[in-house]
């Protein structure tokens, strides 16, 4: 893919209206979320589940592209095409999850580095050539006692770097995941004080290593109070908070930033991005999600591992991705509408 070709990915990928859909659970985190509606996991159920997302009637009006993991992005459908077929025919772009997962950091308690660098390269060859046209990499940021350490946040922001560069290299467009988590009793103060600086510190090294910013998308969290906080903002507080912090760190050069839901419910999570767009805007860059349980999880447990359910499960996928499109134009009016 050539850098035009990269670009046009990238502004295709936050065209306007349609977000990201996360399906890129590992084999692990799809067993809970399975076992959670009384399902065994198995390779099967695993892959009838997803098969049922991508394949919802009118899934690409809303979302354009998903994330897939190393196991779906070479699983085939009931009828026999891949499953990066089932998404191209609703012009949904394929994409990958190239991380292998949060590690202890050496001589930093309780905080990770991402890994799987090691052979990223190859790696990106072969899943181009099974479809993907774009890439996502999750860096682990913790608040609490003496954390986040300049250690985790530079050596995080480092490997994000590293990625996003491998995958330019190999005609891939990356995504850039810095999430500071939820978890904890932090203010939402702290939270805004942490992303600002860990977004700083990531373009610092994203610019170091010659990643070319029209090319890749950001997926950042909100900025939102620990969930053990006694003060919750409201939701125009979050939309104004998150805009002050993107506005000082994320060059107007990125086409798109699109948000991960991070633990919040399906409603604050679109109820928060509407607020942005609708109240706060012009933006330089689109405003979009890339969710995952948001997305998914009412399909989940409408699904329950039943046939049966499938058309009232896609139903429900469709209808949640609808009216998070309509938060990314700031036209989303509640659960009602």
């Amino acid at each position: 893919m050539t850098w035009a070709e990269m670009e046009e990915t990238a502004q295709a990928l936050v065209a306007e209206g349609r977000g990201i859909l996360a399906a890129d659970e590992s084999t692990g985190t799809i067993a809970k979320r399975l076992a959670s509606i009384g399902v065994e996991s198995t390779f099967d159920t695993r892959r009838a589940y997803r098969e049922l997302l991508f394949a919802a009637p009118g899934l690409g009006r809303y979302v354009s592209g998903v994330i897939l993991y190393d196991e779906t992005i070479r699983q085939h459908a009931a009828d026999g095409a891949p499953l990066t077929e089932i998404l191209r025919r609703q012009h949904i772009v394929p994409g990958i999850k190239v991380d292998t997962g949060a590690k202890p950091l050496a001589f930093c308690p309780d905080e990770t580095v991402t890994e799987g660098l090691d052979g990223l390269r190859e790696r990106l060859v072969d899943y181009r050539a099974l479809g993907a046209r774009f890439a996502k990499w999750r860096a682990v940021i913790r608040i609490g006692a003496e954390m986040p350490t300049t250690t985790c946040i530079a050596a995080n922001a480092h490997a994000l770097a590293r990625y996003a560069a491998l995958c330019q290299e190999g005609g891939i467009v990356p995504i850039v995941e810095p999430e500071v988590l939820m978890d904890g009793s932090h203010d939402i103060d702290t939270c805004e004080t942490v992303t600002t600086e860990v977004l700083q510190r990531v373009f610092d090294q994203l610019h170091a290593h010659r990643v070319v910013l029209e090319a890749m998308l950001l997926k950042p969290n909100m900025v939102v109070a620990g969930r053990d906080c006694d003060y919750q903002a409201d939701v125009n507080e979050v939309a104004e908070r998150t805009l002050h912090c993107l506005r000082r760190t994320v060059p107007s050069a990125v086409p798109g930033i699109v948000f991960l839901s991070g633990g919040q419910t399906s409603e604050q999570a679109t109820a928060h991005l509407n607020a942005m767009n609708a109240g706060f805007g012009p933006h330089p860059w689109t405003l979009s999600f890339s969710y995952g349980r948001a997305l998914q999880d009412q399909a989940l447990k409408a699904w329950r591992g039943s046939s049966d359910n499938a058309e009232a499960a896609q139903q429900i996928l469709v209808r949640r991705s609808m009216l998070n499109s309509a938060a990314c134009r700031g036209a989303y009016t509640g659960e009602a509408a």
